[in-house]
């Protein structure tokens, strides 16, 4: 049966012709056919893109089943519960490209930390989610229990302890899409997050064991077992941005190839990666797709895409493209 697009899929097939805003056609269209033969996508979310208010589309993809594992890092972890809690306490600063650091001095002063064109409000947003969320790990140490980063806050989100301070609608939170399908998480560097830093901040006072989170090792073992465990159809990888998000959960593939030799597992069979990172000297998020073929990441003929402009821009249109709007 021949899907019906709708009118903004319709708008960037029309005039979306060259450079990247073909690639963008192209990436959403090899993303539908990566689906529609059955293959899997791992999304990697880097950048501040749970503030920019992604979850407003991504929500839905992940409703519809468009997504079958995320890795994101620490700050879109807990960015988007705290869009989700503390919303109309933000504050935004259009202007942001003429502060001075004066200017930037008085934002600290008001709890408002800023994230290019939005501050985020310290008191309502983390120290909000900071009251349960360290009952929760508490509770978890004194059962003798241990859970991964992502883990702990689907228990925060799936308990209702935060459904007096929501201010946006709850479909709009992607955190919260994904706690109810129990969709797995690979969150690297979950310590260079705010969630993290008050997790050692107890561990420092001794309030908390550091073994109750478990560690990047072990989301690398998990990351290694779902892969063996869903490839049969292959799995494609949608990076949005560069960093830590994308290069932890790629490189399963040569581990599981190389150091594990199980040399029939398949390489990722679609690879697309939104960045305005320049092609540069030693840069990760800027290097051409074909760089990753000498790491043993990707295959010679997999499909690849690399969208040279803002995320912010490109991830919600590919995104309408495959939700048919």
């Amino acid at each position: 049966m021949t899907k019906t697009k709708g009118e903004i899929s319709k708008f960037i097939e029309k005039y979306y012709l060259h450079f990247n805003a073909a690639a963008l056609v192209d990436a959403a269209k090899g993303y539908e056919a990566q689906l529609e033969k059955g293959g899997k996508m791992l999304v990697s979310l880097a950048g501040a893109m749970s503030t920019a208010e992604l979850g407003k589309i991504f929500a839905e993809i992940i409703r519809q089943d468009k997504v079958h594992i995320i890795s994101c890092t620490g700050a879109n972890l807990e960015e988007d519960i705290m869009n989700l809690v503390a919303h109309s306490h933000y504050k935004r600063v259009p202007n942001y490209r003429d502060l001075t650091p004066q200017d930037e001095w008085d934002l600290l002063e008001k709890g408002l930390n800023r994230v290019t064109d939005t501050c985020i409000p310290e008191e309502e947003a983390f120290r909000r989610i900071q009251e349960h969320i360290v009952k929760i790990w508490k509770d978890a140490e004194a059962n003798g229990e241990r859970y991964l980063p992502h883990e702990y806050m689907y228990k925060l989100l799936l308990s209702g302890v935060l459904e007096e301070h929501y201010e946006i609608d709850l479909k709009d939170s992607w955190m919260y899409a994904a706690a109810e399908k129990n969709l797995p998480i690979i969150c690297p560097g979950w310590e260079d997050s705010t969630m993290g830093n008050i997790f050692a901040s107890y561990v420092v006072k001794g309030e908390l064991k550091a073994s109750t989170m478990k560690s990047g090792i072990e989301y690398m073992t998990f990351l290694a077992d779902w892969y063996t465990n869903n490839s049969h159809n292959g799995i494609g990888f949608f990076q949005i941005g560069g960093g830590i998000a994308g290069d932890f959960p790629i490189c399963v593939v040569p581990m599981l190839y190389q150091d594990l030799e199980r040399t029939d597992t398949p390489f990722w069979n679609y690879f697309c990666q939104i960045s305005d990172s320049t092609t540069s000297y030693g840069s990760y998020s800027g290097a051409v797709p074909n760089e990753k073929i000498t790491w043993g990441k990707l295959d010679i003929n997999t499909p690849k895409f690399i969208i040279e402009s803002d995320a912010t821009i490109v991830a919600p249109l590919i995104f309408a493209y495959l939700l048919d709007l």
